[in-house]
């Protein structure tokens, strides 16, 4: 249990595919506890593994907004099996990309299925906030960022100002 520091873009790591876990062991038990306290540490709603510099294909996510129980759920080697026609719009934000929130269109519902950490296999339909945080986590799985869904031009402002942002850092 501890909270590791979370990469920022354009950390190449990042911007990699996440290799499938195939033994739910000890070390990935120990990664999914600094997802986190990572996560939590952070005020996020969700945390992948590249995020702390793990090439595997974990998340943990915690859409609970402002409740006091915390009811994380870890995701090993995730999969959106179908998603629905019907789109939303969901301002999204990043941990890796501090102080930046765009407007990103996802699909409004998913049906997914993951693995938990007893390697039980689960499948859920989720919608609303829980959706948008699932397909964004998986995106980081895929070297994929909430920011490569937007316009050239808008993407192109971000990244300026990003690199203006890590420049005070």
């Amino acid at each position: 249990m501890t909270i590791k520091k979370i990469l920022m873009y354009p950390d190449p790591r990042l911007l990699k595919q996440s290799v499938k876990i195939d033994k739910i062991d000890t070390k990935i038990k120990a990664i999914a506890e600094d997802l986190v306290d990572t996560m939590y540490s952070a005020d996020g709603v969700g945390l992948a593994a590249p995020q702390i510099g793990i090439n595997k294909r974990i998340f943990v996510m915690d859409c609970n907004d402002g409740q006091e129980q915390k009811e994380y759920v870890i995701v090993i080697n995730p999969e959106v099996t179908s998603s629905s026609e019907e789109l939303n719009t969901h301002k999204e934000g990043c941990l890796s990309i501090p102080e930046i929130t765009e407007e990103v269109v996802r699909p409004e519902k998913v049906n997914v299925s993951y693995q938990d950490l007893s390697g039980n296999l689960k499948t859920k339909q989720l919608d609303g906030l829980w959706a948008t945080c699932f397909q964004h986590e998986l995106d980081h799985l895929n070297g994929k960022l909430f920011i490569d869904y937007l316009r050239p031009i808008k993407k192109a402002l971000i990244k300026n100002k990003i690199k203006k942002l890590n420049k005070k850092r």
